[in-house]
């Protein structure tokens, strides 16, 4: 008999410490297995052989595979239990899928390889440049390409050179809509050597697909969201993270782990070259590269060349009333160029920058929104208590009645969905076919077997949410309509003019692709902002300035680490109650920290529950880990929070 210490990947379990298994046969380190824990099979990991132990234990069901994971994967699972505050058997089930737990598999072709093998087209001059700089570097690299520059074809490049090596390759995609489209390419040029995994797929696909990876001879290409950096690869050359920026690469349940920080540390691991690849990088990533001297590369040149020049971009100011004599929100500017396309049979895409039921406080007359004077971030309203109140830092004021800035009496307080834009539109141009495409009426994968309607041209308008402002490249799309272009600003969060930069920046990248001349009508209260100006210019840089000058004085990340804790309870005082002796019992440990609130979360109250939350800085993450490690029962967390909403 012989006596392994295993790892054990189940939420249930909460210690660090391996449990000790038996088993008849030898297994080697890193053998997958199926384990007994609390009555249940639960999938294991053999980390150590020991001897025969003095309290009676269970046997190994069975081993899953010949076969043993990586030593770096297994290494990645220690680094993540070190850096990561969740349990550790939670990390383990994060990382190992539970349909290993499976008997069923179907006998699986190991990676045939075909003569089918398209070719790469010709390198133009920058993707030239910027391969040779890549090469050069053996660094981690961002690739800061603006839409349409073909920074794809700088990733197959890379590719085709890692498998040539015999090294595999991992590349992300934000989320499961947007990898058909990659997936493709590569099969097309790698056939054989390209493997598609994601949480689309059924237990039993998502089993063998993994096993197929643990057993394969080949190397490979593995495409998927942000679990593709958990698949058993043997010898890793490349990570690539495209679109890098996007809030999916965040998993919002425990673990909580940012797939581009894991990434980092697998290319790390692997002895691997890291490439983040986006048209509008996050200003952590950016900030992090700057400070650590790392190759950014910019790449501005359109692969596809454009024979009908820059895009033509009218911004409306919404406060100019004369501007929409026909209807309240879409501008006779819009509605023209809209008519207009039509009648050429082409399309044009209505977009609303916006994310759930945030509204705007706004002044129609001068533009004045309001702001908290402490955080420098929009006010909520509630309209029960005629309040404006900062759910950061908890200032409360009355609404008021009058601009500040202006003493107009036109304050509004707005907020418009989709539904409210089709129904507009159906008024004012009949005879057009019209698609309302947002995340409540269309899942991800629906979107992508929606895109042939709109390639055919059997939708004259699309109308949704910025889900549909990346991704697409539409031949018959020459309009981009935006609504309100600052909505989203009015989230009371640190990142929002982050996520506001993004989402312009994408959508202006659908128009003027090379297929036909392109027109975007961009609808703002702020018409000379500084953030719109960047995304119009295309100036990363001026708006990368501003952001890390505000969140330098603020002490936001990158220049702080952040903690946000929420607790539910059946009352709004047992909330505020248990809110306010976690804080007091926090300050008295005497953390380097700095502590906001307690106060009520955004959204106060779901499922007839109501949420407070506290939001902790510290220049010291180990001191955040703590924290969480002494957490009382009925609290969650979430450390490195995308947002504080």
């Amino acid at each position: 008999m012989f006596y392994y210490e295993t790892w054990v990947g189940s939420q249930r379990y909460h210690s660090d410490k391996p449990l000790t298994y038996s088993f008849s046969t030898k297994l080697p380190i890193g053998s997958i297995v199926i384990v007994p824990l609390q009555n249940k099979n639960v999938v294991g990991i053999v980390v150590n052989t020991v001897n025969k132990p003095s309290f009676t234990t269970k046997a190994i069901v069975r081993a899953i595979s010949d076969t043993p994971l990586p030593a770096q994967l297994i290494e990645l699972i220690s680094w993540m239990k070190d850096y990561y505050p969740a349990p550790f058997g939670q990390i383990v089930s994060t990382v190992i899928p539970v349909a290993l737990t499976s008997k069923s598999r179907q006998p699986n072709p190991k990676n045939p390889v075909t003569n089918a093998k398209a070719t790469l087209p010709p390198l133009n001059d920058e993707q030239a440049s910027v391969l040779g700089q890549i090469r050069a570097s053996g660094q981690s690299v961002m690739l800061h390409g603006d839409t349409g520059t073909g920074k794809t074809r700088v990733y197959m490049e890379l590719i085709q050179e890692s498998l040539s090596q015999k090294r595999s390759v991992v590349l992300l995609t934000p989320e499961i809509g947007l990898t058909p489209q990659l997936a493709n390419e590569c099969q097309e040029l790698f056939p054989g050597q390209t493997v598609v995994i994601h949480s689309g797929l059924s237990v039993t696909e998502r089993r063998n697909i993994w096993m197929s990876i643990l057993e394969a001879k080949l190397p490979l290409i593995v495409i998927g969201p942000r679990s593709a950096l958990f698949t058993p690869l043997n010898d890793v050359g490349l990570v690539i993270i495209d679109e890098c920026h996007e809030s999916t690469y965040k998993q919002e349940q425990a673990p909580h782990y940012q797939a581009t920080r894991v990434g980092a540390q697998l290319a790390k691991l692997h002895s691997a070259q890291l490439i983040l690849g986006s048209a509008t990088p996050s200003v952590d990533d950016y900030y992090i590269f700057s400070k650590k001297n790392l190759p950014i590369l910019r790449m501005t040149k359109q692969a596809v060349t454009n024979p009908f020049g820059a895009p033509k971009i009218d911004v409306i100011d919404l406060k100019n009333k004369q501007h929409f004599t026909k209807s309240a929100w879409l501008s006779n500017t819009l509605l023209k160029a809209i008519q207009t396309v039509i009648n050429n049979k082409q399309q044009a895409l209505v977009l609303l920058n916006r994310r759930g039921t945030a509204r705007l406080i706004l002044c129609q007359q001068c533009g004045w929104q309001a702001l908290c004077p402490r955080c420098d971030l929009p006010l909520t309203y509630h309209g029960d208590t005629h309040n404006i109140q900062c759910h950061t830092c908890g200032y409360l004021a009355k609404t008021p009645t009058n601009c500040p800035e202006c003493s107009a009496n036109d304050i509004i307080f707005r907020n418009i969905g989709t539904k409210s834009i089709v129904s507009e539109i159906k008024r004012l141009i009949p005879n057009a076919t019209i698609a309302r495409f947002d995340s409540d009426t269309l899942k991800p994968e629906r979107l992508e077997q929606q895109y042939s309607k709109l390639k055919n041209g059997s939708i004259d308008i699309l109308v949704g949410t910025q889900m549909l402002g990346k991704g697409l490249d539409l031949p018959n799309l020459a309009v981009l309509g935006i609504v309100t272009a600052e909505t989203s600003l009015s989230f009371p969060d640190f990142t929002a003019e982050e996520r506001t930069f993004q989402q312009l920046a994408q959508a202006l990248g659908r128009i003027n692709r090379g297929h036909t001349p392109g027109t975007a009508v961009i609808q703002t209260y702020q018409p000379r902002s500084l953030l719109l100006k960047a995304v119009i210019d295309k100036n990363y840089n001026l708006f990368y300035e501003s952001q890390i000058k505000e969140r330098q004085i603020y002490k936001f990340p990158p220049f702080r680490h952040l903690l946000k804790l929420t607790c539910s309870r059946a009352s709004n005082a047992s909330a505020q109650r248990a809110s306010e002796q976690l804080s007091i019992k926090i300050k008295s440990a005497d953390f380097p920290i700095e502590i906001i609130g307690p106060n009520p979360a955004f959204i106060n109250k779901t499922h007839r529950r109501y949420h407070w939350q506290i939001v902790i800085k510290s220049v010291d993450r180990h001191a955040l880990v703590e924290i969480i490690h002494n957490l009382p029962t009925g609290w969650s967390y979430d450390i490195d929070p995308m947002n504080l909403l």
